[in-house]
């Protein structure tokens, strides 16, 4: 497994996505531990969650709560694991999200989180998307505040844009330590972003790294799913999956990608993990780059 940095802690160059096991179509409780545990047995060692990854409305922090059990029943060494989660989005129950990005929601929202996970302090605490109703400057001074009060140990923020980065970066300055945005073969909206937090040596965090190649959690069982593409055919010449093309492609964007690929079932990450082993040439990369799912 490949490592890189988030801040001053070394991670696996690839993480897990724990959404799918809390939200929509969810695996069962054994199954969804089974999946972790498989992880963590590939050397993953960057879970990422948040609070408003559940189904239905009184169930808020189930994905948080799963994890920590998750880790709590592995076998193995968990003390370098790092589990990355973010607040400031609800979900009603409906199938919707909401957006709340006021202070004091998102202070008591991360203290939440930190009793949930069983844990003095988070170790990343994302904002998971800047709310409309509130001054981006406020949300962000929210996190300098968990961060001074030894609350969240780092501080990411999510779904941003470039100036919004430079902003949150002179509001929390070391303390800011990663960006996540959707990112990936489908999407790739947020090239400038990556640009940026190359620049800034934040970590960048793709979420839904696999968005044309495999189906998203949240495109329920019927959602599309590209074939044939030249993600497909370099998979075919190595003789690996497409999902870990897309992978290893992403991690030569910049050395400081490191995706968090969804799974709800062991086999999934064990072979997302296996592309932090993958290298690609500067021919396929390229050809990669110009290249499109259908």
């Amino acid at each position: 497994m490949q490592h890189r940095t988030i801040g001053d802690t070394t991670v696996s160059a690839v993480g897990l996505g724990a959404m799918p096991l809390s939200i929509e179509h969810r695996p069962d409780e054994q199954r969804a531990i089974a999946t972790v545990h498989a992880a963590l047995d590939a050397g993953v060692t960057l879970i990422d969650t948040a609070d408003s990854y559940h189904w239905h409305a009184d169930e808020v922090g189930h994905n948080e709560r799963l994890v920590a059990r998750a880790l709590a029943r592995y076998g193995g060494d968990t003390s370098g694991v790092l589990i990355a989660t973010k607040g400031g989005r609800g979900r009603p129950g409906d199938g919707s999200w909401t957006v709340n990005g006021a202070p004091e929601h998102l202070k008591h929202a991360a203290e939440a989180s930190a009793e949930r996970l069983g844990v003095d302090a988070v170790g990343l605490y994302q904002l998971h998307k800047p709310d409309p109703a509130v001054p981006w400057a406020e949300s962000v001074g929210a996190l300098r505040e968990l961060l001074d009060a030894g609350t969240i140990r780092a501080a990411g923020i999510s779904n941003v844009t470039t100036a919004q980065i430079r902003q949150a970066h002179a509001i929390l300055g070391a303390g800011l330590v990663s960006v996540q945005n959707q990112y990936s073969p489908a999407v790739r909206d947020s090239e400038p972003q990556l640009r940026l937090s190359t620049e800034l040596g934040l970590a960048f965090l793709p979420w839904s790294p696999l968005g044309g190649i495999s189906r998203s959690s949240l495109d329920g069982p019927s959602g599309p799913t590209s074939m044939g593409t030249t993600f497909h055919r370099v998979a075919a010449e190595y003789g690996v999956s497409p999902q870990q093309v897309a992978l290893a492609w992403l991690l030569a964007r910049s050395p400081v990608v490191v995706p968090v690929p969804g799974a709800s079932r062991p086999a999934s990450i064990t072979d997302s993990a296996h592309a932090a082993k993958l290298k690609l040439s500067e021919v396929e990369l390229t050809q990669l780059d110009h290249a499109l799912p259908s």
